[in-house]
């Protein structure tokens, strides 16, 4: 067979034949038609023709090095343009003016391909698009009111309480060092479960296969980045997407039988009847409020749309994981700084001093402005979600001029980097370092509201973030009352992925307070 040599493009010799021609031909015919509409984005310098700048920034610790220190926003302060392969163009934006216009545009949508690697396991507000979305967000906007979330402390602080004892019961012995994602992503687990089925699995204590299959999907979701898997013909061709299949049936077939028996109920009680008995109980369930939710027509939300959001805010890019993420990294933080640390407990101790037993209640949280502020300083150095995807349903207009087509033009789309953002040394001086006054009101005032965003902005900004603020301060509060951290002697390595981990997990080593 005669041989074509292909040395010019990077791949060597390789058999000559009209398929590869004809693929090679697309290929150049693709790459030029997208760069003439990104031509005006600076580029970092591909690896090659064929992998463009797949491989520059890995989801390591080396990787957001590279974004931070060595050249991508030290470099491109604005944004800049990176290829993923030979014909897949995606724009990275990381400055609060130039992120203002993609944001805010209500006709951008956020890729489930791209980003989240859910693939059509789940179809909720976090994946959904157009008219769909725009329906499921008005009917979930009262889920997270705060007549809903009040009761809700209740619940942190009983499932608080589990993790404690346990911790107690790890440190009889003096101080022990523990992997704080470990921990703390089953006590929010346990208490989402609570808040969503009123259902207490016992899941700090005894996982079952619920709870594992849960726990798979939260793995097997974040594994699931490279980007041949975002195809699910393909991914489900694998043993990880066979696990997931098997995992995202289990959960679901634990979901639409809740479902059911909460609709036989309403039709037996009647609505009147049945918001008694739960004002009584002083808890409305994530579920009852989807349940009783109806448009300005009285249409309700489907059984399949209930579950679909139940499912996604237990396990997917707003579920448990995101909320341990960044109640983890605040106690490292706080383990770092210790008089920091000590001024929060202080400052919960002042409030809780004549209280027993000694819990967070709704009215407290805004009293704990300091803790607050070590909070969204930690959210800055460590985002939970440390980027966000679009796909630009209609050309987006810059503030310099230059526009970010649409996808059906070019196949392109957009990367909101938060990190980048929360790391741009344009934005924030000393950017590496953890300063709590930076969010000090008088020190916010010339700041851009755009300069800080963990859980986004916009119309597709986290719906849950009110939710997540809650649970994080009550969280904080009671763990710092009871407990001191001390750093490990191995500092961990951050693995960026969809959530904001550690390599190896979180490692502090805690001490019992009494």
């Amino acid at each position: 067979m005669p041989q074509l040599s292909l040395s010019w493009l990077g791949l060597g010799p390789l058999a000559a034949s009209p398929w590869l021609l004809l693929l090679l031909v697309g290929a150049s015919w693709l790459l030029a038609h997208n760069c003439s509409h990104l031509r005006c984005f600076p580029q970092p310098p591909k690896r090659n023709w064929f992998w463009g700048h797949l491989g520059m920034v890995t989801p390591t610790e080396q990787g957001l090095r590279v974004l931070t220190q060595l050249l991508l926003v030290a470099t491109y302060p604005q944004g800049f343009m990176k290829w993923l392969g030979p014909t897949l163009p995606i724009v990275t934006l990381c400055h609060p003016d130039f992120v203002r216009s993609v944001l805010n545009a209500s006709d951008t949508v956020r890729p489930k391909d791209m980003v989240n690697g859910v693939g059509t396991a789940w179809e909720g507000l976090l994946l959904s698009v157009g008219d769909k979305w725009k329906h499921c967000r008005v009917m979930l906007t009262p889920t997270f009111h705060f007549n809903i979330l009040k009761p809700y402390v209740t619940i942190f602080n009983k499932s608080l309480n589990i993790m404690h004892a346990k911790w107690q019961r790890l440190a009889s012995e003096g101080s022990v060092c523990l992997d704080m994602f470990e921990h703390i992503s089953l006590m929010t687990l346990d208490s989402l479960q609570k808040c969503i089925f009123s259902f207490d699995s016992n899941c700090q204590e005894s996982p079952s296969e619920y709870i594992a299959a849960v726990l798979e999907l939260s793995a097997l979701i974040l594994k699931r980045y490279k980007i041949f898997l975002h195809m699910d013909f393909l991914y489900y061709l694998t043993p990880s997407g066979k696990r997931f299949r098997r995992a995202c049936e289990l959960v679901h077939n634990f979901t639409v039988p809740v479902i059911q028996e909460w609709r036989r109920t309403l039709a037996t009680q009647g609505v009147d009847d049945f918001l008694k008995i739960k004002t009584r109980s002083k808890t409305l369930d994530f579920i009852d409020v989807l349940l009783l939710a109806k448009d300005e027509d009285g249409k309700g939300l489907s059984d399949e749309d209930i579950r679909a959001e139940a499912d996604t805010f237990l396990v997917a890019d707003e579920g448990h994981d995101t909320m341990a993420s960044g109640i983890s990294w605040v106690l490292y933080n706080l383990a770092r700084h210790p008089e920091h640390q000590e001024r929060c407990r202080q400052e919960v101790q002042e409030l809780l001093r004549d209280r027993e037993p000694k819990e967070i209640e709704w009215e407290d949280l805004a009293q704990l402005p300091f803790l607050t502020m070590c909070i969204k300083e930690s959210l800055r150095l460590y985002p939970p979600s440390p980027t966000i995807s679009h796909y630009c349903a209609q050309d987006v207009v810059l503030p310099d001029g230059r526009v970010i087509p649409k996808n059906a033009h070019s196949g392109s789309g957009c990367v909101i980097s938060i990190f980048g953002i929360h790391h741009n040394p344009s934005v924030w001086a000393d950017h590496e370092v953890y300063d709590p006054f930076r969010f000090d009101p008088e020190n916010s005032q010339e700041r851009s509201p755009l300069a800080f965003i963990p859980f986004s902005v916009g119309p597709r900004n986290c719906i849950g973030q009110n939710f997540a603020m809650t649970e994080m301060k009550v969280a904080l509060a009671l763990t710092l009352l009871r407990f001191r951290f001390l750093p490990d002697d191995m500092e961990p390595c951050r693995k960026p992925e969809i959530i904001l981990r550690a390599e190896g997990g979180l490692w502090l080593r805690v001490e019992p307070l009494s």
